[in-house]
């Protein structure tokens, strides 16, 4: 996941025609759940599956084709999604026999025991800065779907997530435009395969990340999925809107309507709000994690389905994003607390993905104590059991940017003494975070790195630091 940029009969009966082509199976209401991998304490796969059922998921999403993870869902009734990695894309585009053998290797020999039904190519390959990547997209998708066909996978559905950031236009959601860079050579051709193959438009879509980049603009219930009196009205369409989840989705409904596609089904490939992050991360905390995702479930599990303003009555397939908390994922450290889990099995929160607990039988959440943008200084220094040999990498590292970034833990400086790993390493990460943080420097350095409120300067040593 990445952070992304934020921001009618007639085509009625032609949605539902457009839906009328999959199976029940395919367009079921139920919720599913992201497991993604990036931790190194995470419980192993059948341990995993079993915590999935737990959580009443009938649709499993990994980021690659893990044999162990494919085996341990062998035998379930969840819905499988594997992926492609990037790195594949380019070759495949142009070699038949390449993506044959993909396909042959990670995909028959689970197929049908494990219930694999969509296999994505990539992962949200246009938030990547440009390359031939995102114009051999389209190329390997087809490559991959004629292998899907080749070895009789039929009920396999081809397609590609995206993030919500390959619209340059999201507001209101009737001015919903795609990229000008990959508007006609990207996501035409895309929509045409998966209009002609009746697959679905994958997307990422994070109301957290649009809520937080402007939370005195955007109201944090109508984030939530909480308003209850609060609308929005898109002058262009005369539609009116009670949440932010929906102007997003409606966005790209708008864009797809705009390049001649209307009628593709949408299908959320990842949604979901961080239980914690860093001091700097507003609204990032367990209340407003279980609120947005309960609220998810709700809304995707009612019967008859809502849609949204522009789509009302069609279902919108939906996978939570995540099932951990991963520890080893890169970026802020909202990117390590979007799990419905902890590592060791335990709910962060309760949770039912069938939407079929109530309210009342959930245990009361810890009260949110930083919807409110925090206001001061901070630091980024070393974690705890932070190993030594890594620190002296992430030291060399960030001494190494130059702007004078580490002068004053230099001999002489008045940082230097005393001479400990430690306090070097402290200075040096405070010292980076404060000068590209605007550019997109994180304080993370390969989770060695924590922010804090904590001043940790000493005598005559200042810490620079980052003001919120």
């Amino acid at each position: 996941m990445k952070m992304g940029c934020y921001l009618l009969s007639t085509l009625l009966l032609l949605s539902f025609v457009a839906f009328a082509c999959f199976s029940s199976a395919e367009i079921s209401y139920q919720v599913g759940i992201c497991y993604g991998q990036l931790g190194n304490n995470l419980p192993v796969p059948t341990k995993s599956v079993d915590l999935i059922k737990g959580l009443k998921a009938k649709r499993v999403k990994i980021y690659d084709a893990n044999p162990e993870i494919l085996k341990a869902l062998e035998g379930t009734d969840l819905q499988v999604s594997v992926m492609v990695p990037n790195e594949l894309i380019n070759n495949i585009s142009t070699n038949q026999t390449l993506a044959d053998q993909w396909v042959k290797t990670n995909v028959v020999p689970f197929y049908p025991q494990t219930m694999i039904r969509y296999l994505l190519v990539g992962n949200e390959i246009l938030s990547n800065p440009p390359n031939t990547t995102w114009f051999n997209l389209v190329p390997a998708i087809r490559k991959i779907r004629y292998s899907v066909k080749k070895f009789g996978l039929g009920k396999i559905k081809v397609g590609t997530p995206l993030a919500i950031d390959v619209l340059e236009s999201s507001f209101p959601p009737s001015n919903g435009t795609f990229r000008s860079d990959v508007s006609e050579k990207v996501m035409k051709p895309l929509l045409k395969f998966l209009n002609r193959t009746k697959s679905f438009f994958f997307f990422d879509v994070y109301p957290y990340f649009a809520w937080a980049a402007q939370p005195t603009v955007i109201d944090l219930d109508y984030a939530l999925l909480e308003s209850k009196n609060i609308t929005v009205t898109d002058q262009g369409s005369g539609l009116t809107y009670t949440n932010l989840l929906d102007q997003m989705i409606d966005a790209v409904y708008f864009a797809m309507k705009r390049v001649g596609y209307p009628d593709v089904p949408l299908f959320i490939a990842e949604t979901g709000w961080p239980n914690a992050g860093g001091v700097d991360q507003i609204g990032a905390n367990i209340y407003n994690a279980a609120t947005y995702n309960r609220n998810v479930v709700k809304k995707f599990t009612a019967k008859p389905p809502v849609g949204t303003p522009a789509k009302p009555g069609v279902v919108v397939p939906t996978l939570l994003f995540a099932l951990y908390n991963e520890n080893q994922k890169p970026g802020p450290g909202t990117e390590r607390h979007f799990g419905l889990l902890y590592p060791n099995g335990t709910n962060v929160y309760g949770i039912d993905l069938s939407g079929k607990t109530p309210e009342s039988d959930y245990k009361p959440l810890p009260r949110p104590r930083n919807n409110e943008p925090y206001k001061g200084k901070i630091w980024c220094v070393v974690g705890r059991k932070a190993n030594a040999k890594e620190l002296v990498g992430a030291l060399t590292f960030a001494c190494g940017q130059g702007n004078r970034t580490c002068d004053e833990i230099r001999p002489g400086g008045k940082c230097y003494k005393p001479n400990s790993l430690v306090l070097h390493a402290n200075y040096a990460f405070s010292s980076y975070w404060a000068q590209f943080k605007s550019s997109g420097g994180t304080c993370y350095f390969n989770g060695l790195a924590i922010p804090t409120k904590r001043n940790p300067s000493y005598g005559s040593c200042k810490f620079p630091s980052v003001t919120l």
